[in-house]
């Protein structure tokens, strides 16, 4: 196997299947040549695998699902949010009231089973659309909106529920 007729014209279907996943094009870049040097650290063992264009794309799969982790706990998040009021500033009380409010929603966003936090923040904080949601976690659209259906419910219960005993 040589990884000049082998490997390297495997590129493009590496960059749209990290690109399908991540939706970022330099980041899909930067997985195909992450891609390209795993499967060359294993030339070694070339032999053994019996497809290396299914080895190559589980590989950039794997990194891409890494990638968009990574990113997701670095984007948006509760933390920093604040209410425009041009009107008039916040009083220090209402302040404490907001950064209360959002802390206890972040702790019920935290507390949700992982693909509806994972639906609702890639909804809700990072605007992408259900079809890409549902490519991302390989779901189906009507998986997505349930999930995220399920996620709101349950935090708008569990806040209220939170308003109204003050737990």
């Amino acid at each position: 196997m040589d990884f000049r007729h082998d490997i390297l014209p495997l590129k493009d279907k590496l960059y749209r299947l990290a690109l399908r996943i991540t939706l970022n094009p330099q980041e899909a870049e930067d997985i195909v040549q992450d891609t390209l040097i795993k499967v060359w650290n294993k030339r070694e063992s070339w032999d053994e695998i019996q497809s290396i264009e299914a080895f190559s794309m589980t590989i950039c799969r794997n990194i891409s699902l890494d990638h968009l982790k990574s990113r997701e706990n670095q984007n948006a998040s509760l933390e920093g949010l604040t209410i425009e009021r041009p009107d008039h500033a916040l009083s220090p009380l209402e302040q404490t009231q907001q950064n209360d409010n959002i802390e206890r929603i972040k702790k019920i966003m935290d507390s949700l089973p992982e693909k509806q936090r994972t639906c609702m923040q890639l909804r809700d904080f990072e605007g992408k659309a259900y079809k890409d949601i549902a490519e991302i976690l390989s779901l189906s659209e009507e998986q997505v909106k349930i999930n995220i259906f399920r996620a709101r419910k349950t935090v708008k219960e569990a806040f209220l529920k939170q308003e109204h005993f003050g737990v």
